[in-house]
Formats: C-alpha cells, structure tokens, sequence
C-alpha cells in the first residue's frame, strides 16, 4: 500500500485556529495563538488517539484576546496572560520567567513576547517528498523577530524544526532561548513512566513553590537525585511521585556530548517521546513539576504538569536576577545575538511505539538518517530520519 503523502491543513484546535501537519505516520498541531504545539500524537496504535504533549484541563483563547476580565480565571495580567493561552509546547523568547514590574506595566507577560503574541503564515509547501510550514512573529519591544518551521517527511515519525532569530536593531542583544516542553497524562503517569536525558550537576529552585516544594531550596545535587524537604533524596526521573508537591529545578546537560535529549516513556502505552538537539545551543534544561499543589485559579488544584524545558537558561528567573546570578557551573545562562544579525537553531521531536519490556532509556544517538534510542538493558531501537543531515544534527 501506497504510503500517504506528508499535508497540512488550516484547523481549528479547542476553538483556536491552528495548522496541522501529517504524513499518516504522525499528526503535529501548531496553534497561531502563542505559537504553542498543541498536539503531537503516533498515527498507528498504540499512540492512536495519544497526545504525546500537555494539554491544559482548562478553556485556553489566544494571547490577544485576554482582557482584564479574565484575570480572576487566570491569575494577574503577566501570568495570566500567558497562562490563558498556554497549552504544550511554548517557546521563552526573550526571556525565561516573568517580566520586571516596569516591564509588566508596559503589558509584557510571562515567558516572553513569543510565547504571547499572535503569529502568522509566511510559507507553506506541500511536496511528493515534504510538508513545510513556516510561521512567524514579531517581537516590538525586544527589536526581535522570531520564525519556526515545521517540516514532516514521508514514513517518518520524526518533525524537523528549525527557529530562527533576527536582531532589527544596530546593537547587540543578550536573551533567553528555552523550549517550554510541558507533558503530562496519559504519557506522564507515576506508576509506568520515566523521563530520561543526559545531566550532570543539578539545583533547585532558591525561592520555594509556594510552601508545597518536593524538594529543598537553593541546593545543588547530582542529576536525577534531589534533596527531599522531608529529608533523603527523590528521583525526578519519575513523574508526579508526591501528590500535592511540586518543584523547579536546573539540569546541566553533560558538557562531553554533542547532542542533547529530553525524552519520556510510558510502558504501559509502549509509547516513547523524544526531542533531539545540540547541546551548545540548549546547554540547559529546567524541570519543573505541578503535582495537585496550586490551588488557586487556573491550577484549582486538579493540574498534573511536567515540564522539560530545554534551553539557553537554567531556570525561570526572568532577565534580571539571571543576569545578576551570571554563570552556573561555568556555562553561561543566556545568549547573545550581534547587532543585525540572525541565528538559527535546529531540533527534532519523534514518536515510536516500543516494546513492553522497556522501562528507561541510557542514551539517544542521531547518526547520518537514523535516530537511536538505546534501552537501559542495550536493546536498541532504529527511527528513520533522512533530514537530520540537512539540520545539521548528525554525530561523527
């Protein structure tokens, strides 16, 4: 059978109008709202029906449509603003965490422009070989402009992801670039699934969680073991272990590799997500966790959240007390883009059915069309991935 050509369609997501590309392999829903992926699910069972990402368990609306008289729904202005229309995958630019209050009085909000902005359509194309898709946005008040393109090839479950950065302005701009990766059930489940990637030294969060922190503050450990507010020490690779607890930690990926990863496995779905990517770009990622502890609005004590953050940035401090903080473990926590100049970022995300023997991952290896997912016994599993050349993303 003739394998289905890669698509995209316009879509409405919850309401929200959105883009949806699928090569029958995998479905990605991108909102313009945001800029937020809000669905990424595996076509073929078990992942049939699955949305691999985060979706938030209340109405969500894009970012321009937030007025003041949803601030009792969703928290004050420059959280809720961002929370309202938050929903999976979001991206922190300019900054990671809240804005200054002289920021927040000019109407910025959490987690940056680009996460709370409307973006729009500049490319789309639709080929025997690929679906392309390319949005934008503008960032006024940081002199930015941001772009992501989205591309899916034939009889892969792998999306090849390029974002790009242009400096409008004639000096030099020092920023925050994080993936605000957020998952949660079905794949995120305490009792059948773990949550892998390559870290070294680790801390927690300095300013609590709201007197309900799983684990101590301003404390510096080895990945994935914490130190534990109760005393003794708890594993963040397991999701949601302490109901009515919730956490914010930094993980610095290991300095040795080439490429970085974040991944999460269920096994009882047999269902395997991972995010590829070079760890000089994103040296960093922050982990974060809402398990039943906040109670006010949105939260209302019902949200299971887990978010794998990978990025420029250790942790949501927001610019200033980054900036103040300076380096972590002698790797910088921001980047700098030159006066009138581009960058550009490339990174995967694929899906992949495994079997049911799995239970955690020891390494995940890009190497010339393949993706290779070794299981902590050694068994090993081999995705196609034609376009990891062109992104740049192939080891030695």
């Amino acid at each position: 059978m003739k394998a289905p050509r890669p698509a995209f369609t316009k879509t409405k997501w919850r309401n929200r109008p959105a883009f949806c590309l699928n090569n029958g392999v995998v479905q990605l829903t991108t909102l313009t709202g945001g800029g937020h992926i809000a669905d990424f699910r595996l076509l073929d069972p078990p992942g049939n029906g699955v949305n691999s990402l985060w979706e938030a368990p209340w109405a969500t609306m894009d970012p321009d449509k937030f007025r003041s008289s949803h601030v009792r729904r969703y928290g004050p202005t420059p959280v809720g603003k961002f929370l309202a229309a938050f929903t999976g995958h979001a991206v922190c630019v300019d900054y990671f965490g809240g804005p200054s209050e002289a920021e927040a009085a000019q109407g910025l909000a959490l987690h940056g422009e680009a996460a709370n902005s409307c973006w729009r359509l500049v490319n789309r194309k639709k080929r025997s070989a690929e679906s392309r898709l390319t949005l934008a946005v503008r960032l006024p008040a940081a002199g930015l402009r941001f772009r992501r393109e989205l591309r899916l090839l034939p009889n892969e479950s792998v999306v090849y992801v390029e974002e790009s950065l242009t400096n409008e302005r004639a000096q030099d701009h020092f920023f925050h670039w994080t993936q605000h990766v957020t998952l949660g059930l079905p794949l995120l489940h305490p009792d059948e699934s773990v949550v892998a990637l390559p870290g070294t030294r680790a801390m927690t969060w300095p300013h609590g969680y709201e007197g309900a922190s799983l684990v101590r503050d301003n404390q510096e450990f080895s990945w994935p073991d914490a130190p534990a507010t109760d005393g003794g020490k708890v594993s963040l690779a397991r999701p949601f272990a302490r109901d009515g607890k919730g956490f914010v930690v930094a993980v610095l990926l290991d300095p040795q590799r080439e490429l970085g990863f974040v991944a999460a496995l269920n096994w009882r779905l047999g269902l395997l997500l991972g995010y590829c990517f070079r760890r000089s770009d994103f040296p960093w990622v922050a982990i974060w966790e809402e398990n039943l502890a906040r109670t006010g609005s949105p939260w209302d004590g019902k949200t299971r959240a887990r978010g794998v953050e990978f990025g420029s940035t250790p942790m949501p401090l927001g610019r200033e007390e980054t900036f103040a903080r300076g380096s972590l473990f002698d790797t910088l926590t921001f980047r700098r883009i030159s006066a009138k100049s581009e960058l550009r970022v490339p990174y995967v995300a694929f899906l992949s059915k495994v079997s049911s023997g799995w239970r955690e991952i020891r390494d995940i290896q890009a190497r010339r069309d393949t993706i290779i997912v070794t299981e902590e016994r050694g068994e090993q599993l081999e995705l196609q991935a034609s376009g990891l050349k062109n992104l740049g993303l192939c080891g030695r």
